[in-house]
């Protein structure tokens, strides 16, 4: 399989003996790893930029939020920045998150993905605790 990168923010994906030529977008890369990022157990939600949170609090949802995707001929790097629900394990949670990521995308695209570097931005702090600390 190659990877060939193309000027409007897609890649195709070429193979021997298939009818035509696979282009997968890269927010479509980056949906991926963020959406398998939070079904991890502890991961609060994605963490994005100012941007991405300004989105957000208009209503429209941005799956990508927190998620950059560098695709080479030969792999795929992912950055993922990610807020944890306190009292999870900051390594275990991250370690998990990694492991989905490279999963999901790998099933779902075919393609090899050499690196999850995941960021922990913050931590969210349930109601219930912040009223029982106050």
């Amino acid at each position: 399989m190659a990877i060939e990168t193309q000027n409007n923010g897609t890649y195709n994906v070429k193979e021997e003996g298939v009818l035509g030529d696979i282009q997968i977008a890269d927010e479509v890369i980056a949906i991926i790893a963020g959406l398998a990022a939070t079904e991890v157990e502890g991961v609060a939600k994605m963490y994005g930029n100012i941007t991405n949170e300004l989105v957000s609090k208009l209503g429209m949802k941005n799956l990508s939020k927190g998620v950059k995707v560098f695709v080479a001929p030969e792999d795929v790097k992912v950055d993922l920045s990610l807020e944890l629900k306190y009292g999870y394990s900051v390594m275990g949670v991250s370690k998990k998150v990694q492991e989905k990521v490279k999963s999901a995308i790998e099933t779902m695209t075919g393609l090899k993905v050499s690196d999850v570097c995941v960021r922990i931005a913050g931590v969210a702090i349930a109601k219930e605790e912040r009223a029982s600390k106050a």
